[in-house]
């Protein structure tokens, strides 16, 4: 029998099988993989990955829930990638662990979240993750005193770059809360954020904003107030306008001229675009970097509210933001919009953040409103003064630079208590103070707005801003202390124009410029000048409050103060054509105006030159009463004024004349007695001495006495009284003998106003602060009418009939007109040819 042959070895078919047992072997295990991925039970994994979640963020982490995989097709995907699915983790009840010290044992808790992870851009080491949605997220920040918080994570030391790259597309979720508690600024806030639900563009919610700002302002300053702020804005925005109208005109004529093409100008971006989409006023112009051109509005897809306490003052407000994912775009201008109350404090906001997540810069539309701007260092550290309330808007800008971040609030406006306020103000940050800078302007300035800056308010405006320091009902000088511990926090160099002051009564005031320096804690006014009564009244302070107490210092400029205008209420002074000049040097310590005033040593001067005064006036404060009934018979005729003046030395809070005194061609009237500051007394005595021979005279030394908030004016009874019991006893010897104490002898002997000049000569001085002032003897006139007699004859041919020269330096003062420079130093009041 013959053995087979065997078959010969055939490699494709050999192959083929190979590979088909391969195949099936694949399959097999595909299905089995599917069949595995698809029951087996991922919690079995939470451990795995707790324990590696933990290790890379270096706080604990657990997944509490369950933990499932599920694949589904990808969505928007065509072609053969449409076959390849991709998986979708999901997990419930995530918590990351807080540090131990917290109140808070969770620093983030999620009820869920859920996403997909595209598989083909793994290969490359990519991983894409369309989108993340989670579920009722919740974050506890903290932060202690000593500067532990808890978002600062220990994550392990890297030992390179990671080769896989992150691809997030989008964020979702409904609803979330924040809960912050900061020792070091006093933070306690909940903050809950909400999709809206539909995009908002900026535009619409910039007209919500500014109707509901308006409405704010009503609430503060007034219904008529708020109107006028409208209108000041209308206005302003009517005239950036057409200056804009006007540069593109004369552009245009330009480029016409030299033959080229006129290029019209980008589409506005940034905050212009708030400004086309409904802002009042102009926008464009902000120092903050140009934001890139913007394809279309942009729009907020956030919602959120805050409620707590920043400090001691309650806080609470809402607003909007861009999209989560508009943060990763830098050159696109991320929106947001706050509307906040914190105390009385009202700020709303509307505009764009440039680079967020870096905070490069920020342009926006803000408006502030409160009882006084005092109130804004609680919540910015910066240092203003006690105001009355008001409401301002403007354009805010600025740019973000690690300790050199500038901002400037621009051609804003607003309404303080009844005036309007104007300007931009500029905030520096620097090393090692910030500095505020601006240019401020008030076209219509109430002059009872400026009382609270030195506590001279009413006791209602004090309560409604807020003020606990209650004045003495019998004390005219304000006792409210100054905030001098808020000095030190910031430097300031601020020039405040008031252009017209809308006054009280018959006060006497028509403008104010004002240049406010704030270096260290020492407070300087250089200058603080009004212009008063068709003159100037300037003012050089500086008050030290670097230390305690705070130690002043002070001079004082009167020139060119008209008598007409400083009483217009007064006919008898009608016709009166002097001025006033005058200087002053005082130092003080103390506190407030009450405890500088009574602390306070130098010198006061003032002079009257080429007066006239009513003679009813004079015979009425000479108590000449058969002269006052003639005078109001038939009329008044004016005497001249051959000078005035008074000399104070000041000693500790208490005014000694030295000279004041009065001469005119019918009276001599000399006054002395001290006027004491340190409890607003007063205890003067006024001495009428008639010239020429006068029959029925009644003429006695008046006095004035009480305080500042009372004072008391009256006839020394006790010289009247015996002018009147000799009267009597003469009369019962001889009638007609009873005529003599009547009669007033001639003092024909003047008073010497050469001298009183010669002593306006020197300049006040004042003792360091904190010094008592020298004792200076009385000068006497007489000796020292003798010397300064030749001095004076040159200026006798100059000063008419009766009245005196003003000095060269008088005449040379500055006018109202030109407050908005300083003057350059102080001149005599008098000084001889």
């Amino acid at each position: 029998m013959t053995s087979p042959q065997p078959k010969p070895f055939n490699l494709g078919r050999t192959l083929a099988r190979i590979i088909a047992w391969l195949v099936a072997v694949v399959v097999v295990l595909v299905a089995v993989l599917v069949v595995f991925i698809l029951t087996f039970d991922w919690n079995h994994a939470k451990p795995y990955v707790n324990e590696k979640v933990t290790e890379a963020i270096g706080r604990p982490f657990a997944i509490e829930g369950d933990l499932k995989v599920g694949w589904q097709r990808p969505p928007g995907e065509t072609g053969w990638r449409a076959w390849v699915p991709w998986p979708r983790f999901s997990a419930t009840q995530i918590a990351i662990a807080n540090p131990d010290w917290t109140k808070s044992p969770h620093f983030a808790t999620l009820d869920a979240i859920d996403f997909e992870v595209a598989v083909l851009p793994l290969l490359a080491h990519d991983i894409v993750i369309p989108a993340i949605n989670l579920v009722n997220p919740s974050i506890d920040v903290e932060r202690l005193v000593d500067g532990r918080n808890n978002w600062t994570f220990k994550l392990p030391a890297s030992s390179g770059p990671s080769t896989w790259r992150l691809d997030l597309h989008d964020i979702t979720f409904s609803s979330g809360n924040i809960a912050v508690s900061d020792q070091q600024t006093k933070t306690d806030v909940k903050i809950a954020v909400s999709l809206l639900g539909q995009g908002i563009p900026i535009g619409k919610v910039m007209e919500e904003q500014e109707a509901a700002s308006r409405e704010g302002s009503a609430q503060v300053i007034g219904r008529a107030g708020a109107n006028r702020l409208t209108q000041q804005v209308n206005k302003q925005a009517s005239e950036a306008a057409a200056a804009s109208a006007a540069s593109a005109t004369s552009e245009a004529s330009a480029a016409a001229a030299s033959g080229t093409t006129a290029v019209t100008s980008a589409p506005a971006t940034g905050s212009q675009t708030l400004a086309a989409s409904g802002a009042s006023g102009p926008i464009a112009g902000s120092g903050a970097a140009p934001a890139q051109p913007l394809t279309q509005e942009p729009f907020y897809a956030i919602g959120w509210t805050i409620k707590g306490t920043y400090g001691k003052t309650a806080l609470a407000g809402s607003g909007k933001l861009g999209g989560v994912l508009a943060l990763q775009d830098a050159k696109r201008p991320f929106p947001i919009q706050a509307d906040m109350r914190a105390g009385d404090l009202h700020i709303a906001l509307v505009g764009t953040l440039t680079d967020p997540t870096h905070l490069a810069a920020v342009d926006l539309r803000l408006w502030l409103q409160g009882q006084s701007l005092a109130h804004l260092y609680n919540l910015t550290g910066v240092t203003l003064p006690e105001t009355p309330p008001y409401a301002t808007e403007g354009h805010f800008v600025g740019n973000f630079r690690r300790g050199a971040s500038v901002f400037r609030y621009e051609n804003f406006t607003g309404r303080v208590g009844g005036s309007d306020l104007n300007g931009t103000v500029v905030y520096q940050q620097r090393t090692p103070r910030p500095l505020l800078s601006g240019e401020l302007v008030s076209n219509l300035l109430q002059f009872s707005d400026l009382a609270p800056i030195i506590g001279a308010d009413s006791t209602a405006s004090k309560a409604k801003r807020g003020d606990t320091v209650a004045q003495p009902a019998d004390r005219v000088i304000p006792v409210e202390p100054f905030r001098t511990d808020r000095w030190s926090a910031i430097d300031a160099d601020v020039k405040f124009t008031g252009r017209r002051i809308i006054k009280q009564g018959s006060l006497p005031v028509q403008d104010l410029y004002a240049h406010v320096m704030l270096t260290n804690g020492v407070l300087v006014l250089d200058p603080l000048q009004f212009g008063v009564a068709g003159g100037t009244l300037g003012t050089r302070v500086s008050l030290d409050g670097s230390g305690a107490p705070l130690k002043a210092r002070g001079t004082l400029e009167a020139r060119h103060l008209k008598l007409k205008q400083l009483f217009p209420n007064f006919k008898t002074m009608q016709s009166a054509l002097g001025e006033i000049n005058g200087d002053a040097s005082l130092t003080a310590t103390g506190n407030s105006p009450a405890a500088l005033a009574s602390t306070s040593n130098g010198e006061v001067k003032l002079l009257v030159t080429q007066g006239t005064i009513s003679r009813l006036l004079m015979e009425a404060a000479g108590l000449n009463v058969a002269n006052v009934v003639y005078e109001k018979l038939f009329g008044t005729r004016d005497v001249n004024i051959n000078c005035a003046a008074a000399d104070f030395v000041a000693t500790n809070g208490v005014l000694d004349p030295r000279v004041f005194a009065l001469d005119t061609d019918d009276a001599v009237i000399n006054i002395d007695g001290p006027i004491d500051l340190r409890d607003e007394s007063m205890n003067m005595k006024v001495h009428p001495h008639t010239k020429g021979f006068r029959i029925f005279t009644l003429r006695s030394p008046l006095y004035v006495r009480g305080t500042f908030k009372n004072p008391h004016v009256g006839v020394d009874a006790t010289a009247l009284a015996l002018r009147g019991g000799a009267m009597i006893g003469l009369g019962l010897i001889n009638p007609f003998a009873a005529l003599i104490p009547l009669i007033a002898p001639s003092n024909n002997k003047p008073l010497p106003c050469d001298a009183l000049f010669a002593q306006m000569r020197e300049h006040p001085v004042a003792p360091p602060p904190g010094q008592k002032m020298r004792a200076l003897p009385k000068p006497d006139l007489a000796s020292a009418g003798a010397g300064a007699s030749a001095a004076a004859a040159t200026d006798k041919g100059n000063k008419g009939e009766g009245g005196v020269k003003a000095s060269p330096a008088t005449r040379d003062a500055p006018s109202p007109a030109s407050t908005a420079t300083p003057t350059q130093g102080q001149q005599p009041l008098y000084k001889g040819s």
